[in-house]
């Protein structure tokens, strides 16, 4: 596991109305590597507003439809249920997230 995968969870929230979501693990990589049971993950929508803390994925990220990654709604998954690996965003991609990430948590 890596920062940077999609993995399809089963239930990954109690209010999700979806069986199944996509979510892009965006921990850094010292806490994925260590024995802490949980990562902190952001949700794949399909729908997408144009938020800047909204990266749009799709096809070439292993996904069926074009999506968007939500960067302000975040939630800490455990790792046993990261189980369906989806995909790898690019390294552009990722500086997209990392840019929508410090502006959802209003970071430097």
């Amino acid at each position: 596991m890596k920062r940077g995968d999609l993995y399809r969870v089963y239930r990954g929230s109690k209010n999700d109305p979806k069986k199944h979501r996509v979510f892009l693990v965006v921990s850094r990589q010292t806490l994925i590597d260590q024995s802490f049971s949980s990562v902190i993950c952001a949700p794949v929508y399909t729908n997408y507003r144009g938020f800047p803390t909204q990266v749009e994925v799709g096809v070439d990220e292993g996904l069926k439809h074009d999506s968007a990654i939500f960067c302000d709604d975040l939630i800490s998954i455990h790792k046993s249920l990261l189980t369906d690996y989806v995909g790898s965003l690019s390294s552009y991609k990722m500086q997209e997230v990392n840019t929508a990430l410090r502006i959802a948590l209003a970071v430097g």
